[in-house]
């Protein structure tokens, strides 16, 4: 078989798959609807969700895992996390879609920007990213969780940040916004502040310079960075509000939002490097000439405990951001 043939049979295989996916795709979505027909006429608070809204919340969130899967911004457990997390909260509300698919496209254009440079820096760098299940659900189960309990409390529907109307709802949205901010502030600021940085990282708790790489170690482009990554997060969830919900006229000023973003990028960032800090150990390896979370007889400690890892500060601080700063929001948000 020649070169050409090859290429018009695997071309040919593409099409085949793209057509049976779509149709296992509807298939599904068509079951779900049905199933949520049959539920409501047995429950009269349940209203049953459209089909297109079973489609979009499956078919979306499977095709963006496969194109990372693809791009190897995801290995194969993460893109399978990746698939539940954007299901949930796609079905849920797509202002949580929006903000979930803004810190991820951010975030996997920035881990491949300045790999070079990151290379030098941290010896775990991988190209892509290549984040698997744990790194995936260490940033997205908390907003899952927020998620499921949004759809059990108002059901899968878009509404507007309204305190007096819907407490519930909007507490549990600014939860989900917040935790979401948080992961890309952290990201945007690992990212951004040792390519962009001229100045050396400074401890978060001492204030003492310290080695880029080190955990808890910050700079002012760094935190610029942490703010930025928030405040896109926000945007996507303000613009994706003036588009979903109905009579969003007679509801409170929502661009709160994006500057609520960034403030939970920022402090998000600022708590995983106080976390990162005490709970991670850092030490310079002079055998690899780098920073590293391990202990040897070549390394030589900077700060921190054997504690916890990147992954369990992650989510440590989306869970803290998620708890704490809807609080602040309700007493400032504008009535």
């Amino acid at each position: 078989m020649d070169s050409d043939s090859v290429l018009l049979m695997k071309e040919y295989v593409t099409m085949m798959t793209d057509i049976i996916l779509l149709c296992s795709t509807l298939a599904l979505s068509l079951f779900f609807w049905v199933l949520s027909l049959t539920i409501s006429a047995y429950s009269g608070t349940l209203e049953p969700v459209s089909p297109w809204r079973w489609l979009f919340s499956i078919l979306v969130p499977l095709v963006l895992s496969i194109r990372a899967l693809k791009r190897r911004s995801l290995d194969h457990s993460g893109a399978l996390g990746a698939l539940l997390v954007g299901f949930v909260l796609t079905m849920a509300n797509f202002s949580f879609f929006s903000s979930l698919l803004a810190f991820f496209i951010t975030s996997t254009r920035l881990t491949r920007w300045g790999g070079a440079q990151k290379k030098k820096i941290d010896p775990d760098y991988k190209e892509g990213g290549q984040r698997n299940w744990v790194q995936v659900f260490c940033n997205g189960g908390v907003p899952t969780e927020l998620a499921l309990l949004y759809m059990i409390e108002v059901g899968p529907g878009e509404l507007a940040i309204d305190f007096s109307q819907q407490y519930s709802a909007s507490w549990m949205s600014l939860s989900l916004l917040g935790a979401l901010a948080c992961s890309a502030g952290d990201t945007w600021a690992s990212e951004v502040g040792p390519v962009l940085s001229q100045s050396q990282p400074r401890l978060i708790t001492t204030w003492k310079e310290v080695p880029p790489g080190t955990n808890g170690g910050v700079t002012l482009v760094g935190l610029a960075a942490s703010f930025a990554g928030g405040v896109v997060v926000g945007m996507a969830y303000y613009v994706s509000q003036q588009v979903a919900v109905v009579d969003l006229q007679l509801a409170p000023p929502q661009w709160p939002l994006v500057l609520y973003g960034g403030m939970a990028g920022l402090l998000g960032s600022l708590l995983d490097s106080l976390l990162g800090a005490h709970m991670q150990y850092s030490g310079f390896d002079c055998s690899v000439g780098k920073v590293v979370g391990y202990q040897s007889a070549t390394t030589q400690r900077i700060c921190g405990k054997p504690i916890l890892d990147n992954n369990a500060v992650n989510l440590f601080s989306s869970l803290l951001i998620a708890l704490l700063l809807p609080g602040l929001a309700w007493g400032a948000w504008p009535r």
